[in-house]
């Protein structure tokens, strides 16, 4: 009796935090945004964080542009389309660039992984060009099977920054037994079986198969936490030899100060060396310090780890704002940011809910 409730997706929200309601876990946190407001003098600061970033990072950015604020031997090849461009057209710009199967394609304003899919065809690339209602990214698919989340961090007046967490991810994948099928070995872990609707809409042919003994079967390519990848604190890695590789590449990109870098690597020691990594995202000033979603933390630790950055980032925001005379963004001009928000949210659900 007990074990089939475990197996009930609204029991698995209810005693896991980490998939509570967004603006459930953030009650505490709005309260201590008003305190900031009565320091700061301004509800939406943020924005001076990263001034080259549209709105700091926090709402609403480009990924092309954050993109081309970075060196190009840093991140994917990408390519930007706009809603409504010709599946012909997008082939021709894909071959120009000398882009192979998979691909990654995303929207160029993300939202928690939505509408991320690993492109393996033809065929998909034109299925995800026609469904696309909002302007999109095609980028070269990174191979290496490591990611990380690096928070990093530097105040304007200093010359070196510092990295103040890491987040590794375990992408949802499944190992045989011989006897089970995937489905059956998907509804032995809680965080997976979240993930079944979907992958009985995307991986439907997949489900039934059995995998022999030992055969690892990774279903979901890529480190969201919303598409079933398990975040795990790393923290603990921090040295100096990481954030002087990480500080090498971060002071390159002009006037970035605060923000977590979405990394594909090889091996842990490559990358300390400044060696064989991608960075397949940048955000800005909107970044949750995602090591805070390992399991083994209480809402108590996340809430003074959301805490702790945002300290950071109205630091940054303050410095910026008294360096660049960059005005804080203006209460109408927030409220209406947020608005725009929502309806992005709303669109780019619908456009989730009809390509799948």
């Amino acid at each position: 009796m007990f074990k089939k409730l475990q197996q009930q997706s609204w029991f698995i929200k209810l005693t896991n935090w980490e998939y509570w309601p967004f603006n459930l876990v953030y009650v505490p946190i709005y309260l201590y945004w008003i305190w900031l407001f009565i320091r700061v003098r301004s509800v939406f600061f943020f924005n001076t964080s990263n001034p080259l970033i549209k709105n700091g990072g926090f709402l609403l950015e480009s990924k092309k542009e954050i993109y081309d604020l970075i060196p190009e031997e840093y991140y994917p090849a990408t390519l930007f389309f706009k809603t409504g461009t010709a599946y012909k057209n997008v082939c021709i710009e894909v071959t120009r660039a000398g882009l192979e199967f998979p691909l990654i394609a995303k929207p160029d304003i993300g939202m928690r992984g939505l509408m991320v899919q690993k492109i393996n065809t033809p065929e998909e690339l034109m299925a995800y060009t026609q469904h696309a209602n909002v302007n999109f990214l095609v980028q070269d698919f990174i191979e290496y099977e490591n990611e990380v989340g690096l928070f990093y961090y530097r105040y304007p007046n200093e010359r070196k920054g510092h990295i103040s967490g890491i987040v590794g991810k375990e992408f949802l994948s499944v190992t045989g037994d011989g006897v089970s099928t995937i489905e059956t070995l998907l509804m032995k872990d809680q965080r997976f079986i979240l993930q079944l609707p979907v992958l009985k809409e995307t991986h439907a042919e997949t489900l039934n198969i059995v995998l022999q003994q030992g055969e690892h079967h990774l279903l979901v390519p890529y480190g969201n936490h919303s598409r079933g990848s398990k975040f795990i604190d790393i923290s603990n890695l921090i040295d100096d030899e990481l954030e002087t590789a990480i500080d090498k590449v971060c002071i390159q990109i002009p006037e970035f100060y605060f923000g977590r870098m979405d990394i594909r690597y090889n091996t842990w020691e490559e990358l300390k060396q400044g060696k064989n990594f991608s960075i397949i995202e940048l955000n800005g000033a909107g970044s949750e310090p995602t090591h805070i979603y390992d399991p083994i933390h209480s809402i108590f630790f996340a809430w003074k780890e959301i805490i702790r950055h945002l300290n950071i980032l109205q630091k940054i925001s303050r410095i910026n704002h008294q360096r660049t005379r960059i005005p804080y963004m203006d209460f109408t001009s927030g409220i209406r940011m947020l608005k725009e928000n929502t309806d992005y949210v709303k669109l780019i659900s619908v456009n989730l809910k009809q390509s799948v």
